[in-house]
């Protein structure tokens, strides 16, 4: 049976994974991994962390997947001792160096994606040092890595849904050349999500938006045109859609790839024979980690039931959190598309806090710094209790059943499942278009 591996940045994420079916999660250890503007997990986190695992028979992997020079390995030396006492199930990593030291360590180790591992006689070599599992490279179509399956001597994890990077499996230097911010190091800026435009020393201007895909074969035409070969003049009447003359107001997202989604792909990933399935997000909040866990559980096993059927559902699930567009990267050597910011069809309204759960009659007591409608719908998100979605259905304030509840306002809400005080409420408000 293929694994579901979901990402956490905190212990809120930590809980949403877990109780919507995560096999394994993955978190960042302070320090050194591939996220460094996220709060990432303390050494007493991770200890958490593993007990929280522990108690859903799930497994948790910590990243330390950076470029690492020589006064990195300080930390990891200190650490990695205390990481195979806490009982951590595998490091990742990139760098051979932290191979060698947590095998030394005695922890499992899977090789990250930003080793760009692409061929079977790599797989060999990964085999000899010790790894257990690696990350393929983004870059290879389903064919490619249905073939390395085959014979492969370790386990293979791929990409499922997530943020795609421009540069190969993630090793880009722009953020470094323009901020001082290491991609490579988790310091990665992403200027690569701003509009950009592209000008030529001719003052031609590289266009690419949603009316307009860009064409290899119409670019050529116009160069065809520029160097005086006249023979296709008839047809680059739409030659300027794709390169064109400057206006200077022209801004773009070439560099920005839509999100990964292979929902609608389960069966022919499984029959792949790869072993587990990565979601991308460790700089996500809690309510992502739980819709896109629990879609892709959701689908995983209908596929193992032998009952799969595509549910447009998932899909419409999957577009109410964070999301910049949905493609298939490379799997079927398509090439990506571009998109510009969030287009999620929701976002999320921060509306008020719990305040008691009154676990025998199911209510919540919610202060509320926002006005809540019957009808509406909430998430509640706490370290413990992760991330739920809740239609409002009954409201009371003072015993008597409300429409409406106001700003300042006490109010308590029928909720089936275990809320905690303290955790947060957010009301789903529909995106504006």
């Amino acid at each position: 049976m293929v694994e579901l591996l979901s990402p956490a940045r905190d212990l809120h994420s930590l809980s949403a994974a877990l109780n919507n079916g995560a096999d394994s999660v993955y978190i960042g250890m302070q320090g050194c991994n591939m996220r460094a503007n996220v709060s990432n997990f303390s050494l007493e986190d991770i200890k958490t962390a593993v007990k929280k695992a522990q108690d859903f028979n799930s497994r948790l992997y910590v990243c330390t997947n950076t470029i690492l020079k020589d006064n990195d390995f300080d930390l990891l030396e200190q650490n990695f001792p205390i990481l195979h006492e806490f009982g951590v199930d595998a490091v990742i990593v990139a760098d051979l160096g932290a191979v060698e030291l947590a095998r030394e360590n005695d922890l499992e180790v899977h090789l990250s994606v930003q080793a760009n591992i692409s061929n079977s006689r790599s797989l060999n070599v990964l085999k000899k040092l010790g790894v257990f599992r690696t990350i393929l490279s983004r870059e290879l179509s389903l064919s490619e890595i249905s073939y390395l399956a085959e014979n492969s001597p370790i386990e293979l994890e791929v990409f499922v849904h997530g943020a795609m990077c421009m540069a190969v499996s993630g090793r880009c230097f722009l953020s470094s050349y323009l901020y001082g911010k290491s991609a490579n190091c988790g310091e990665c800026l992403q200027p690569c999500r701003k509009s950009w435009k592209l000008i030529s020393q001719d003052n031609e201007e590289f266009i690419f938006d949603a009316k307009s895909e860009f064409s290899v074969d119409s670019a050529m035409e116009n160069l065809d045109e520029k160097l005086g070969k006249t023979d296709n003049l008839d047809k680059t009447d739409n030659i300027d859609k794709n390169l064109n003359k400057t206006s200077g107001n022209e801004m773009t997202h070439f560099l920005s790839p839509r999100d990964l989604c292979m929902i609608q792909y389960i069966p022919q990933l499984i029959e792949s024979g790869v072993d587990a399935f990565k979601i991308e997000g460790r700089a996500r909040p809690a309510d992502y980690v739980a819709t896109v866990t629990r879609v892709y559980r959701e689908a995983i096993d209908c596929y193992e039931k032998g009952n799969w059927e595509f549910q447009d559902k998932w899909l419409d699930d999957l577009k109410k959190v964070f999301n910049r567009g949905f493609d298939q990267g490379l799997y079927f050597n398509n090439y990506h598309q571009n998109s510009p910011y969030n287009q999620s069809t929701y976002i999320k309204k921060d509306i008020g806090q719990i305040v008691n759960y009154f676990g025998r009659v199911g209510v919540a007591e919610i202060r509320l710094w926002d006005d809540l409608n019957r009808g509406d719908e909430i998430i509640i998100q706490g370290p413990t209790t992760g991330s739920i979605t809740h239609k409002v259905k009954s409201m009371e304030i003072d015993g008597k059943t409300v429409n409406k509840a106001l700003k300042n306002q006490h109010v308590g809400l029928l909720i089936g499942e275990k809320v905690r005080p303290n955790d947060l409420v957010y009301k789903r408000v529909l995106r504006a278009k």
